[in-house]
């Protein structure tokens, strides 16, 4: 994991910058699946939507044969190989804070040894164990980012309960609401994206958001 290839997508998404990301993974270097490998780790704690993810992400339905089972609980480390990119590896973890899997020795297990980045899901409010996660990873010298999933429910509730709707405000609020609560529990400078079932909306210069979209293998991605 050491070559240029790696170096350039590490930099890339250091800096939050998703379109060089996607420029890289799928122009310059999934040409040539075979040879670099890249592991992502979806993990979050139980039941906030990380398998369906994981099959957003790969561009698979949730009743497709091949995707990761949605609705249960997910009890051992699971890899779906990308249906397009067979080095492009992403692996579905079992909830953090259960009693099988305790916060505290979470991270002890040999997963994560092979993993390049994390991504943490939580439907909600981030938790405790959620900024425990981020601290440990760190610990690692390892990158992580925070992905806040079933945004379109929330969406849909301030439709319902707002007078004025404004999509925009309402995204800004929930991402500062999570950045406010992950900062509060130690997190510094946290990195948030609002995802829905099948959409990423990275919300970096809110209220100005200039639209861009791209496959970023086969998932929606809106600046």
């Amino acid at each position: 994991m050491e070559s240029k290839v790696i170096e350039d997508l590490k930099n890339a998404l250091e800096k939050v910058d998703l379109v060089s990301a996607v420029s890289i993974i799928n122009i310059k270097y999934l040409e040539d699946t075979n040879k670099i490998p890249l592991n992502i780790a979806i993990t979050g704690e139980s039941g906030v939507g990380k398998s369906a993810f994981v099959n957003a992400f790969r561009g698979i339905d949730n009743a497709d044969e091949r995707a990761a089972p949605t609705g249960v609980e997910t009890t051992k480390p699971e890899s779906y190989p990308h249906p397009i990119y067979p080095n492009v590896t992403l692996w579905d973890l079992p909830g953090v804070g259960t009693s099988k899997f305790p916060a505290d020795q979470y991270l002890k297990h040999s997963w994560f040894e092979n993993v390049d980045f994390f991504i943490i899901v939580s439907a909600g409010r981030f938790r405790e164990n959620d900024a425990r996660l981020a601290q440990e990873i760190k610990k690692m010298d390892k990158n992580f980012y925070f992905v806040r999933s079933k945004i379109d429910n929330n969406l849909s509730d301030a439709k319902r309960s707002q007078r004025e709707y404004d999509e925009e405000k309402t995204l800004q609020k929930i991402r500062e609401n999570c950045i406010q609560g992950l900062e509060e529990q130690g997190v510094a400078s946290p990195q948030v994206f609002l995802v829905s079932s099948f959409d990423l909306i990275c919300t970096t210069s809110l209220p100005s958001r200039r639209p861009w979209r791209e496959s970023f293998l086969h998932t929606k991605v809106m600046f």
